[in-house]
């Protein structure tokens, strides 16, 4: 899709998501969408899934831009019964070693790997009772929050180490 700057739709590219959702939504491409009927805007608690790369992974939506839509490469996943399965608890188990074996396995190409959109579907999960699964989302937010602390703690080491090394050595 060309950027049409000032556009009246967003897109989301590869580039805009980690496993942990959008990036920045204020730098989506936009665009002018053709056609004669009416895209099928992202919602909140979508999931996308990245099907095509190296790495192939989910990333839930919490907050949709509006009027947003995804690139051919990123499939979205709705979740018909969120009172069943809650869609970050389905971004989750769609990235852990288990299902992420299938479907490496189940890719296509032999430069860029690419998983089909039935392969996607026909992936099996388990889906216990709503409570583990939000245990599993809460768990999985603490050990995000905690990666992010130790990654600056580190970088607040190193530069003082650094420091430290300018003024000794100077």
């Amino acid at each position: 899709m060309p950027q049409v700057e000032g556009g009246s739709a967003r897109v989301v590219q590869i580039r805009d998501l980690s496993r942990h959702g959008l990036r920045d939504c204020d730098a989506l491409l936009r665009t002018e969408l053709e056609g004669r009927k009416d895209p099928d805007w992202l919602k909140d608690e979508d999931v996308l899934f990245v099907a095509k790369g190296s790495n192939a992974y989910a990333a839930p939506v919490l907050r949709a831009p509006e009027r947003t839509v995804c690139s051919q490469h990123i499939y979205v996943v709705r979740v018909k019964e969120p009172g069943y399965v809650l869609p970050a608890f389905l971004a989750w188990q769609l990235n852990q070693p288990p299902a992420q074996r299938y479907l490496r396995q189940s890719a296509e190409g032999s430069h860029q790997l690419s998983v089909r959109r039935s392969v996607l579907d026909a992936t099996q999960i388990r889906i216990p009772p709503l409570e583990q699964q939000r245990v599993v989302v809460d768990l999985e937010r603490l050990a995000r929050a905690e990666r992010e602390a130790m990654q600056s703690l580190i970088k607040n080491r190193e530069m003082e180490l650094a420091i430290l090394a300018e003024r000794l050595l100077a």
